[in-house]
């Protein structure tokens, strides 16, 4: 296994152990922060999923300011609220749900009245669970009822009330937010199990035997699913209203004269009155009274349209909580470029949505737990990577620096497109220039090291800048001369033209740069230039770890011959006729200068002659000068 291989291998399992331990964590109710983040996500989800219609099984006969205003005090006198009981029976209901705590002694004729009026029907009361503590103690034993929320006791109802009912706790678990996310199926204290609000109504409505299941209800052959600890997940259908309420004032005054809004239904009464105390703030309401959140749990039960969080879901969230961060930190791995940025946001993007699309099908998979396991991982790699690409860019770039003293910047580019470029060499056309400088071998036995040295810098530089302002490639420097090939990367139809070009530039500028060095120095130099165009065979040479570019045939050997044909002509420069021709076919103009030509030349090693142009300055050159100088 290699390097590579071997950090990614560690990078995904060190993530995998990370994503783990924060599930295991939140799982065994550590982590509290997680809660908070759920349930702002969980009102996120359901505002996205909207409005529900809820099953058109329940009606809220609310205790609303109307009724207060009319009786003049609240809470209501137990009378008043007897009188409300048999408006509901009269009308038949399948069973009448009183969400008021019913536990303090009123009047006695008040209390007698609903005592009387609650065996009119079914009738379910609410009681309350009091929690000594914030945080449930731990279980002391693995069995399925062990953690339900350990109540110090109950707040019955009256037993002249509790006698001619039944009665369920209506507690609900609200999250750090303070909206509810669930209602507890199931109470129980040091010595007994108590069923919540809504199973007592709903175990009534559905006229069906209940069976207590791991992880799951039953009323008789229909499975309740719930989350952990028998929790009754809310799906709020909206906001307040939502489901049927009307006022207890109508039902008082027999406002209401059709059966359709009671009859055949489950009636819960409650208090929705401002100042009643009883509200919580939901995704679609900042106040929602708490007899809406039991009527929804009640709804959730008969119709079976709650939120699924049971085992299944709950192993689904874990999977995905520990395997969503090992994929989004390989595929920033296997590629560390914008490539791999858009592949990660795709993939949160598309759990982001199956989330929220599950959620709106009523299964609620965690999210708060998997966006913990995946974010501290992936911007630490990301950070890690960003720091790591910022030192190979630096790196890189100090490589290219240095590699342009070698490599033109366009053969670079070249190269890094097509690593294989000349590996094979490549008959074509080309133009090579050689220019030389004369006299330097002599000088230099006389100057300083660095004196010589110096001088060969300026010429160089000189050089580069003109082979690179005209798009030629310096293969080589020969000691105090130089390479320069006009047709790589690839040919061009102007090659010919820049070489031609080059070349008489070259001839300009290094005439003024002798003229601009010391007269001791300056009448002891000169240069030559010549240039060809024909073809050429490029290539790379060397070894393994050593390789340059360079170009071989007949026209490099006559492009360097043809300096030998200048200084016997006593000029700088000496082209060819056929790049004159084919720098001339492409509508160059050799201004600068005058040419003399054409002029039959023997070139050195080459049987026969080759027509030769000779160039010379418009001005008269150091020598010619100092001569004319001395004759005046």
């Amino acid at each position: 296994m290699n390097r590579r291989r071997l950090h990614i291998l560690v990078v995904l399992l060190c993530t995998g152990l990370w994503a783990g331990a924060i599930w295991l964590g939140h799982s065994a109710g550590q982590l509290r922060f997680l809660d908070r983040l759920e349930s702002a996500l969980t009102d996120v989800r359901t505002l996205v999923r909207g409005v529900k219609a809820p099953p058109d099984l329940v009606t809220i006969v609310a205790i609303d300011d109307t009724v207060v205003k009319l009786v003049g005090t609240y809470p209501l006198p137990r009378a008043e609220i007897a009188k409300i009981v048999e408006a509901i029976a009269r009308l038949e209901p399948k069973v009448i749900a009183i969400d008021l705590l019913l536990i303090d002694k009123g009047p006695a004729d008040g209390d007698a009245a609903l005592a009387k009026s609650l065996a009119t029907g079914p009738t379910v009361l609410a009681a309350a669970a009091v929690f000594s503590n914030t945080v449930q103690p731990s279980a002391e034993n693995d069995g399925p009822l062990a953690r339900l929320p350990k109540a110090s006791r109950f707040l019955l109802p009256l037993p002249a009330f509790a006698d001619r009912a039944e009665v369920g706790i209506a507690n609900v678990a609200t999250g750090q937010t303070g909206t509810p996310l669930s209602v507890p199926m199931l109470f129980r204290t040091r010595d007994k199990i108590e069923l919540s609000f809504p199973l007592r109504v709903a175990s009534i409505a559905i006229d069906q035997p209940l069976t207590i299941e791991p992880d799951r209800l039953r009323f008789g052959d229909r499975p309740i699913p719930t989350a952990s600890h028998y929790a009754l997940p809310i799906s709020y259908y909206g906001p307040r209203q939502t489901i049927r309420t009307i006022s207890a004032a109508n039902l008082v005054d027999g406002q209401i004269d059709n059966k359709e809004a009671i009859q055949g239904r489950i009636v819960v009464l409650g208090a929705t009155a401002t100042g009643a105390g009883d509200f919580f703030p939901t995704p679609f309401d900042s106040l929602m009274p708490g007899v809406e959140i039991i009527s929804t749990a009640i709804t959730h039960l008969v119709a079976g349209d709650g939120l699924v969080r049971n085992q299944t879901v709950r192993i689904a969230g874990a999977i995905t909580a520990i395997l969503l961060p090992m994929l989004l930190v390989g595929l920033l791995v296997w590629r560390r470029n914008p490539i791999g940025l858009v592949a990660v946001s795709a993939v949160v993007l598309a759990w982001a949505t199956a989330n929220t699309i599950a959620f709106a099908h009523g299964i609620w998979l965690d999210a708060a737990t998997t966006i913990a396991a995946a974010a501290p991982p992936l911007m630490l790699f990301g950070a890690v990577q960003l720091w790591s690409g910022r030192r190979s860019a630096q790196h890189l770039a100090v490589q290219n620096r240095l590699l342009e003293q070698f490599h033109t910047p366009g053969l670079q580019e070249w190269l890094t497109r097509d690593p294989d470029f000349l590996l094979a060499p490549v008959r074509q056309n080309a133009a090579v220039v050689f220019v030389d400088l004369s006299g330097f071998t002599s000088l230099s036995e006389t100057l300083d090291p660095d004196a010589t040295r110096g001088l060969l810098k300026e010429f160089h530089a000189l050089v580069d800048k003109e082979a690179t302002r005209c798009g030629g490639m310096i293969t080589s420097f020969l000691g105090d001369g130089a390479m320069i090939l006009f047709g790589l990367p690839k040919a061009a139809e102007d090659d010919a033209t820049r070489a031609a070009q080059c070349s008489i530039a070259l001839c300009v500028k290094t005439e003024r740069w002798i003229e601009a060095l010391p007269p001791a120095i300056a009448h002891r130099i000169g240069f030559k230039i010549g240039a060809h165009f024909g073809p050429i065979v490029a290539s790379r040479l060397g070894g393994r770890n050593h390789q340059h570019i360079t170009a071989a045939g007949d026209t490099v050997n006559v492009a360097s011959r043809l300096m030998e044909v200048a200084a016997r002509h006593d000029v700088r420069l000496a082209l060819s006729d056929t790049l004159r021709t084919a720098a001339k076919r492409n509508g160059a103009r050799l201004k600068t200068g005058s040419l003399a030509g054409p002029v039959e030349a023997q070139i050195r090693g080459r049987s026969g002659s080759l027509v030769v142009w000779l160039w010379r300055s418009e001005r008269p050159t150091l020598d010619q000068r100092t001569h004319r100088d001395a004759a005046e």
